[in-house]
């Protein structure tokens, strides 16, 4: 009986695990594989480490990983504060206000990235977008937010802020309802302020989901394609390019799979090393 048990239970296990080896085990340990050669159309020659080696001197490449450091470094931190803020004035309404506010702020996370970008597209338009429609009413002069090497960037992370919160809002607002209300009203009892509540309460039960959120939107900030590929094509002037749009542009425009696959490489350690950092720091007072 036992063994039949274990067989069926890997019985159900064998669909997602054989969907996780074709398509995700396999195209990793690939493209490692593939890293180690000049691969074109036309070649595929083992170099060993020279791709690794040459884009440690590419400047197009060193600009990909600052912008994306950027993203992640300005976005994630905004969102985690913004998300919690929101959960947290949601979960004091009505449940019909409740459950509207989670449906308005959800609907980016689950509509097309296209239909998100052509309209805050038009948003961005220097001639007609009501952006510049609204700074014109101040007395300013129009602004290319999209062609300015000084505003691309930060309009970049102004969309990615905008479809990223959606998740974290509706986890927080569920974990905040399981927060043992008793705890709180001890606190008011004993004359806790609501930061002293929020920080020494809240927060800390938080933990869980702080790390599932953190360490995703972490992972997707890293992994951001769509918007820039849609926008701005890493322009102008790389100021928008990230490391994810780079190995798009070196596979798929410039036919250098080899290259494409390291960037691809040192993408994958930098998530895994700074994922490993959150799960230590944010994990270290989660109850399993």
């Amino acid at each position: 009986m036992v063994l039949r048990d274990w067989l069926m239970s890997y019985l159900f296990l064998l669909p997602a695990f054989g969907f996780f080896l074709i398509f995700v085990a396999y195209p990793m340990l690939k493209g490692i594989y593939i890293s180690f050669f000049d691969y074109s159309l036309r070649t595929f020659d083992f170099i060993g480490l020279d791709n690794y080696v040459s884009l440690m001197h590419n400047e197009t490449f060193l600009k990909s990983m600052r912008n994306t450091i950027l993203l992640v470094v300005i976005a994630v931190p905004i969102v985690i504060v913004f998300s919690i803020f929101v959960a947290v004035n949601i979960y004091k309404m009505k449940e019909f206000s409740r459950s509207f506010f989670r449906g308005v702020f959800y609907l980016p996370a689950v509509s097309s990235v296209v239909s998100i970008t052509v309209v805050w597209g038009w948003i961005y338009h220097p001639n007609y977008g009501i952006l510049n429609y609204i700074i014109g009413l101040f007395g300013f002069d129009p602004i290319s937010w999209l062609g300015d090497t000084r505003t691309a960037l930060l309009a970049i992370i102004a969309v990615l802020i905008t479809t990223s919160v959606g998740q974290p809002i509706i986890l927080y607002v569920a974990s905040l309802g399981n927060i043992p209300t008793s705890y709180i009203e001890a606190a008011e009892i004993d004359r806790a302020t609501p930061w002293q509540i929020f920080t020494k309460i809240v927060w800390p039960m938080l933990m869980p989901t702080n790390l599932y959120v953190i360490v995703i939107t972490t992972i997707n900030t890293f992994q951001c394609f769509a918007l820039i590929q849609l926008l701005t094509s890493g322009g102008p002037v790389y100021s928008t390019s990230t490391v994810m749009y780079g190995v798009y542009e070196q596979a798929f425009m410039l036919g250098h799979f080899g290259l494409a696959s390291a960037m691809g490489i040192i993408l994958a350690i930098v998530i895994g090393i700074i994922s490993v950092i959150q799960f230590k720091y944010f994990g270290s007072d989660v109850e399993y």
